[in-house]
């Protein structure tokens, strides 16, 4: 989850700019599939492609507890972003996108975005997104 030092880093970029935190969870959700004697298999670019709503809804379910405890911690230190979550519903179709697809979706409406990684992530996320002038990748 967010250490210390990415809530301060949220706190002063929320002072000067407007905010989005968009919450991933692989993993959890991972261990969720496992959990309910779902598959759990690898998946590609993308994102995660599932095969059915119990599926769907058992992954958006783990993303907005995720949701719900990062606003949460902002909350308590007053700063005020928005969290969202990488699902797009399309009519009533709940899509899974991958949080890097997900950065690129919303690349052409934002002057700056930026991919919070974890520290092991960071040289193949940059490289990953190095071609694209407005996307700042950071680890914490």
């Amino acid at each position: 989850m967010l250490t210390d030092k990415a809530l301060a880093w949220i706190k002063e970029l929320s002072e000067k700019y407007f905010v989005v935190i968009c919450v991933g969870g692989g993993t959890q959700i991972n261990r969720a599939f496992a959990k309910a004697g779902l598959p759990v298999k690898k998946h590609g670019p993308l994102g995660r492609e599932t095969r059915s709503l119990k599926e769907r809804q058992l992954a958006r379910d783990v993303l907005e507890r995720n949701q719900a405890k990062v606003q949460d911690r902002l909350a308590a230190l007053d700063v005020h972003v928005s969290v969202v979550i990488p699902v797009l519903e399309i009519g009533t179709v709940l899509c899974h996108v991958n949080g890097d697809q997900f950065l690129l979706t919303s690349y052409l409406g934002f002057d700056i975005l930026y991919a919070v990684t974890l520290p092991d992530r960071l040289q193949k996320k940059r490289k990953q997104f190095a071609q694209y002038k407005k996307i700042r990748v950071i680890a914490f």
